[in-house]
């Protein structure tokens, strides 16, 4: 008889992606800042797990496409709400030297009314080893919506899930910057593990240095903190202390940096639920996004 297959759990925004090809066209995929680690996770986490994304799609043939998309990335989809009149949203990417922005529409986005299916998203929260959402997941929902899937985060934590969050600091998607920190400040003390980047953290709360942003969320409650920081060393604060991870050099340019952060989540994750080593899980998070980051677009097949 088989085992019971572990469950990878993400939240969040899947959107229709347009990214720069090299002769100068756009290229239609599919991808979000939980979406792409749970791609990642997909490849490299060990068998015996399944990685699952709730959110809400609409009835459209882009959903039925995103779907699709995620079905054949090893990517459980059968739980997501089908909302009619909704549809994804939809960003695209600039590149200069490397470094990316984006333009995005998302005020229709069927992902901003996941939470009219709290019961849903509870139950599966509740049957997941792994829960993992962003500060993006929060912050596209409505206010009343944000406090009812932090409750759960704690909910999932007391019952025994790692419970993973990226801040992925966001202010326009924001109705204001006080509301923002108290919420990711919220969700953090929830948390069993974050991830921030210390230059969104710096801007949003003013921290001076990575050991500031991994001192205040340590602070709020998070267990373990781990915190990057671009091509400069990670730093994580745990039980075990304060530690710092020197990021090797780049084998080579930068091509695109988009989903540098999602990768490294994803990378530090598997590894972690592998062995519980947070240096280990630390290496195989920078290296994947080492590969990444010389790929184009967010998502970008791991080398082996």
């Amino acid at each position: 008889m088989a085992a019971t297959p572990r469950v990878f759990l993400g939240l969040g925004e899947c959107m229709v992606e347009l990214a720069p090809t090299p002769d100068g066209t756009l290229q239609q995929g599919f991808a979000g800042d939980v979406f792409n680690t749970l791609w990642y996770c997909a490849r490299v986490l060990e068998p015996g797990w399944k990685v699952r994304f709730q959110t809400a799609l609409g009835t459209d043939t882009l959903s039925d496409e995103l779907i699709s998309f995620a079905q054949e990335a090893g990517i459980d989809c059968a739980t997501v709400p089908r909302l009619p009149g909704a549809m994804p949203g939809l960003y695209m990417i600039r590149l200069t030297e490397g470094e990316r922005s984006f333009l995005y529409w998302r005020g229709q986005s069927a992902a901003r009314r996941m939470m009219e299916a709290a019961d849903l998203v509870a139950t599966q929260m509740m049957s997941a080893e792994v829960v993992y959402l962003s500060g993006i997941t929060l912050a596209i929902l409505p206010p009343q919506a944000r406090t009812e899937l932090i409750a759960l985060m704690g909910q999932a934590r007391d019952a025994g899930a790692l419970v993973a969050f990226d801040p992925n600091v966001r202010p326009a998607l924001w109705e204001s910057a006080d509301a923002m920190r108290l919420t990711l400040t919220q969700a953090a003390a929830a948390a069993s593990l974050i991830l921030p980047s210390h230059d969104d953290e710096a801007s949003a709360f003013g921290d001076a240095s990575p050991e500031d942003t991994a001192a205040r969320y340590h602070d709020a409650g998070t267990p373990i903190v781990v915190v990057k920081n671009g091509a400069e060393p990670v730093i994580t604060q745990s039980a075990q202390g304060l530690a710092r991870y020197e990021t090797p050099p780049l084998a080579g340019p930068v091509i695109d940096s988009t989903a540098a952060g999602d990768s490294f989540n994803a990378g530090f994750l598997s590894e972690y639920l592998r062995s519980g080593d947070i240096g280990a899980a630390v290496r195989a998070g920078q290296e994947l996004a080492a590969w990444v980051v010389r790929g184009r677009g967010a998502l970008v097949a791991p080398k082996g």
